[in-house]
């Protein structure tokens, strides 16, 4: 049986609650729902990137980077993303970044993906990702 291991890479904070980042167990690596505070510091409240859905955006998929490497895996091990926007009318400009974004990460084929307007984030946050990798 292989065991379960929670991941949190030294950018992120203790979890508020009983959750974690991210959770290996095998080949599969669940990362949660990364949202787009800066690196934080224990004991200080957590800081948005700044007010834009791109600053936002950005910072986020480098915190769900982030937990994908601490736990031995890369962009290319991403089946599946799921994002998660404040706003319908911020789609089209999601599209870009994320586009751009991989673009440059020189992904090799891109993971499964969706889209879902939620309004359940802190006010001010704009967009939340999470990602399920397997590992080879």
């Amino acid at each position: 049986m292989t065991e379960k291991t929670a991941l949190t890479p030294a950018t992120h904070t203790t979890p508020p609650a009983k959750f974690s980042h991210g959770v290996r167990k095998g080949n599969i690596l669940q990362v949660a729902g990364q949202v787009g505070f800066l690196p934080g510091v224990e004991g200080q409240a957590p800081t948005p990137a700044g007010p834009t859905l791109r600053e936002q955006t950005l910072q986020t998929l480098a915190n769900v980077q982030a937990v994908l490497e601490e736990g031995g895996a890369t962009w290319d091990d991403a089946m599946m993303i799921r994002i998660y926007l404040t706003d319908v009318a911020h789609f089209a400009e999601l599209n870009e970044i994320y586009d751009a974004y991989f673009e440059q990460q020189g992904l090799k084929e891109p993971a499964a993906a969706r889209t879902t307007v939620y309004v359940g984030l802190p006010p001010g946050l704009l967009i939340e990702i999470d990602a399920l990798a397997v590992l080879s």
